[in-house]
């Protein structure tokens, strides 16, 4: 049975990633990208759809014991767990290397005290779990193959196999050191080398004290900012510069229900405010990557521009239900694939935009069809930013008139204007100061409740929306207005859950709500993070602290945040861990070290 949500680890290689849990059990791997095929789908289904545990031995009949301890090494993504036993200590050091030739998990047990008895569990499942592989010996070592892909087994302890899993039963003692290796290789070719764990071990160490040491927030919530830049980091697709989301597919918004959807891919807008927290932590080098594969993916037909795409730029997301899986704590449909993809999101316009301009203005080398593209995107919004469309959250119901994706249009204006006036791009600069100047009259006057003094999540509706809190961010309106200030409080009222964090929009619980879907979700984080960072704005920053480090109390003992969190099972839920939530927590955490509003 899987763990919960915040029971997971999370190791990676920035190409792929997988998911430890608690009693060292890795749930869930997709090799060799993130959005491959899972060889350990345990996490939405049983162990019979792949699973690698390794750990104390324990009866047949009884729960894998915990791990006393764990914690990464450091300022990286090399994870340590400990077991307290009646027969001493032993450590598991679980880590990916970043990425030279085969992709490889490596699993290092340490004996501390004592004389501990060991299994290592190793079930593949290829396929999301629903092939079982042909397992054999090749010159000593076990490879596992089917179709296209091959996963090799490398370790010094014997093995043996047993109901179509590899185990390894063994013992150790203080300074015995034992490692277990999976690697992929496509299985038309040689065998991959063969591992060398210490090595790999202290390259890894090496790679990611260097990368910590770029950057530039030296703050009081320092810990937190590293720890969500390295998750970030580790989301990064290295061979493109791509950013998922999340590693993680169909990890349910609500227990039980539908809400499940594939985060494996590059949303434009979550990969540009990445952009952007990686630009002011001093990490322009990513930026760089990013922009290339912008460039490369939009190509030229920014007209037809996706809200994502796949890590190396595809444009074919198709949807598909995997219907042997049960999914997460019973949460099905199980969902690989994304039918979001060609979605009209007016929204995505802005942030791309927002990115470019952030890059440009922290001295990012020029690139010039990076302008061109931005003026080209100008044009497209020119024609049709008066047009309804699927907004910020990607409901399924009907398109709108969202506010947020026509201030996001109104920044994307702004910011080509200001790119123009610095003498970098040419174009129709007083043409396009009216287009801004119109989309703003606009939004003001069909967006805004006067009786009620706030935005409206659409032109006229009634009901809320927390993107609406981007506003005095983006510099649509300053912070004191008063239109700002109704808007913030009318969220704290309407939108808050009873721990006072923040919901995307109300859905009530009804059959269908404005996102066309049955059923509720938890607090946003995101959105949480954005209501600290608007409180903090308009002076309130006492109350932006308090609210931030509530929602710094959420994380995970490793510091790992999901999409949402549950007001009522009182856990993290969504997919996991989620860049969307990383970003903000960063973003909050240097408003308010600017601010000097934090404790201690």
């Amino acid at each position: 049975m899987a763990g919960r949500i915040e029971d997971y680890a999370l190791i990676g290689d920035m190409q792929t990633a997988a998911l430890v849990c608690r009693d060292g059990t890795v749930d869930w791997l997709c090799l060799p990208r993130f959005d491959s095929h899972a060889v350990f789908a345990g996490l939405l289904g049983t162990e019979e759809h792949g699973f690698w545990r390794l750990g104390p031995a324990h009866a047949a009949d009884a729960q894998p014991p915990t791990a006393a301890r764990r914690g990464y090494r450091g300022d990286s993504l090399i994870l340590e767990s400990e077991w307290d036993t009646p027969r001493g200590t032993v450590r598991v050091t679980d880590f990916m290397p970043p990425r030279d030739g085969a992709p490889q998990l490596i699993r290092i047990v340490e004996g501390v005290t004592g004389r501990v008895p060991m299994r290592s569990a190793l079930r593949m499942r290829f396929s999301y779990g629903r092939v079982v592989p042909w397992v054999h010996k090749h010159e000593g070592r076990t490879v596992a193959v089917a179709g296209p892909d091959s996963v090799w087994f490398d370790t010094e302890a014997e093995t043996y196999g047993k109901s179509l899993t590899t185990y390894s039963d063994f013992t150790v003692a203080p300074g015995d050191r034992i490692a277990f290796t999976i690697s992929w290789e496509p299985s038309h070719k040689q065998p991959p080398a063969l591992p060398e764990p210490e090595q790999s071990l202290q390259a890894t160490e090496d790679f990611w004290r260097d990368w910590v040491e770029h950057c530039t927030y030296h703050g009081p919530y320092r810990e937190a900012v590293v720890r969500s830049l390295i998750t970030l980091k580790a989301l990064t697709y290295a061979p493109t510069g791509g950013i998922v989301a999340a590693p993680t597919t169909s990890l349910p918004e609500d227990i039980g229900g539908v809400r499940n959807w594939d985060y494996r891919y590059t949303w434009l807008r979550d990969a540009a405010i990445t952009l952007s927290s990686l630009l002011r932590t001093g990490y322009r080098e990513e930026a760089r990557a990013w922009r290339e594969w912008l460039l490369r993916a939009v190509a030229g037909d920014p007209e037809n521009l996706q809200i994502m795409y796949g890590i190396a730029g595809e444009r074919e997301l198709g949807e598909a239900e995997l219907d042997w899986l049960p999914g997460y704590e019973l949460s099905g449909p199980v969902r690989v694939g994304n039918g979001a993809a060609h979605q009209l999101q007016l929204d995505v316009y802005g942030e791309v935009t927002e990115a470019l301009h952030l890059a440009h203005m922290t001295g990012l080398a020029r690139n010039d069809y990076a302008s061109l593209l931005q003026l080209k995107l100008i044009r497209y919004l020119e024609d049709h930013w008066q047009e309804p469309d699927e907004g910020i959250w990607e409901v399924r119901g009907p398109r709108r008139h969202f506010v947020h994706s026509k201030v996001m249009a109104w920044v994307a204006v702004d910011r080509t204007i200001k790119l123009i006036e610095s003498g970098d791009a040419d174009g129709p600069l007083e043409r396009w100061k009216e287009l801004r100047e119109d989309i703003h009259r606009d939004v003001c006057e069909k967006g805004y409740d006067t009786e009620r003094n706030t935005f409206t999540q659409s032109y006229g509706s009634q009901e809320l929306d927390a993107s609406l809190l981007l506003i005095p961010q983006m510099g649509f309106l300053p912070p004191d207005d008063k239109r700002v200030i109704g808007t913030i409080e009318a969220i704290q009222r309407e939108l808050s859950t009873s721990d006072g964090f923040i919901l995307r929009y109300p859905t009530e619980g009804a059959d269908e709500g404005v996102d066309g879907l049955p059923g509720d979700e938890g607090a946003f984080l995101a959105c949480s993070f954005w209501m600290a960072d608007d409180l903090a704005m308009i002076g309130r920053v006492d109350e932006a602290r308090r609210l931030f480090e509530k929602l710094l109390a959420l994380r995970n003992d490793l510091g790992l945040l999901a999409e949402e969190w549950d007001p009522r099972l009182q856990r993290q839920v969504g997919n996991f861990p989620q860049a969307f939530s990383h970003v903000p927590l960063i973003d909050t955490a240097l408003r308010l070290t600017a601010s000097g509003a934090y404790g201690g």
